[in-house]
């Protein structure tokens, strides 16, 4: 099956992105002149890295050609089919957060002067990207149940406010406000979940699911 014009920009656009991103960090790697100030990026790093980075274009490559696989025809099976829609993408937009910005940001990685702050801050932009695309997917997907679509519709503003937030991150401009934004969306997300039968948990998206 061909892959939509617009997921391969996305996937043209993401890679040129990363690059920037692994050139910025190594050129500063390169020009500090004390070496304990400089920040490498290993081949393992990078690797992570261009892992982290399908993750946005890959996920929205599943949402366009989920119109090409069989769908639920009873009213029944829409709901059902919604709810583990929105379950399965609300779970890896939570794990993403904790996992690579709420986490780090506690532990003060992403503090100036702290070991590895330039990867980490790679990192929790693209997971910005990545939980915030799969939210918006989440809360379409809310749509097809009319208790979780009533529980999700309070959040949408909240969830729209995450948009620029992935900029902000990887800038290092992000501050207590921005990762409690997070937090508290991820939380209320799951509360609605949890209230409307369709409980949340953290999955952190592995290698599998955002290259296959």
């Amino acid at each position: 099956m061909a892959v939509p014009a617009t997921v391969r920009f996305r996937r043209a656009l993401t890679a040129v992105v990363l690059s920037t991103a692994l050139l910025a960090g190594a050129t500063a790697c390169g020009s500090g002149g004390d070496r304990g100030q400089r920040e490498e990026i290993s081949s393992a790093a990078a690797q992570e890295l261009a892992v982290l980075a399908v993750a946005e274009p890959d996920a929205a490559a599943a949402d366009e050609l989920a119109a090409a696989t069989p769908s639920p025809t009873t009213p029944a099976e829409k709901q059902k089919f919604a709810k583990t829609r929105f379950v399965a993408n609300a779970g890896l937009a939570a794990g993403a957060t904790y996992q690579w910005i709420v986490k780090p940001y506690r532990e003060g990685k992403f503090k100036k002067g702290a070991k590895g702050r330039t990867f980490a801050l790679i990192k929790a932009g693209l997971a910005g990207a990545f939980a915030y695309n799969r939210l918006k997917a989440a809360a379409e997907n809310a749509k097809g149940d009319p208790l979780l679509s009533k529980a999700m519709g309070p959040l949408t503003a909240g969830i729209e406010s995450l948009k620029g937030l992935a900029t902000k991150l990887r800038k290092g401009e992000a501050g207590d406000a921005d990762i409690d934004a997070f937090d508290n969306v991820i939380n209320g997300v799951k509360e609605a979940g949890k209230n409307a039968g369709a409980v949340v948990t953290d999955k952190v998206p592995s290698t599998s699911q955002l290259t296959g």
